[in-house]
């Protein structure tokens, strides 16, 4: 057993940790990795339609939800026009048009959560 003392916003614990022998956190971690993998995969597999609609993507900079959609199916916009606002950590991120063009695809829903890379939109 090893012991250390740790201390918490000011106040001092001891705290007494028995050695094993076994590496238990090691198999924890590859644990969690196959869970991430199929949450991977469902993601690709929504960006493949997408692709076919527009040759552009507008991904998601952020993680984060998807608070308003400005941009619709079809609508002309122009480089720097907003698309998609995501919220993130209490902010309004907006996702902007990377390029002049016409608005092939939304890709998400209003209230969706999305991960940094998500493809929010196509444009052609």
């Amino acid at each position: 057993m090893k012991s250390y003392t740790i201390t918490v916003n000011g106040t001092a614990y001891e705290v007494t940790v028995e050695e094993t022998g076994s590496v238990s956190a090691p198999a924890a971690a590859p644990a969690a990795a196959p869970k991430a993998a199929p949450k991977a995969a469902p993601k690709a597999a929504a960006a493949a339609p997408a692709a076919g609609a527009g040759a552009v993507k507008v991904t998601a900079s952020v993680p984060g939800k998807v608070l308003k959609i400005v941009a619709s199916t079809g609508q002309t916009v122009k480089a720097g026009d907003n698309i998609v606002i995501l919220e993130s950590m209490k902010m309004e991120i907006p996702v902007v048009a990377p390029q002049d063009g016409t608005v092939a695809s939304i890709d998400v829903a209003e209230g969706a959560s999305v991960e940094n890379g998500d493809t929010l939109a196509t444009m052609n």
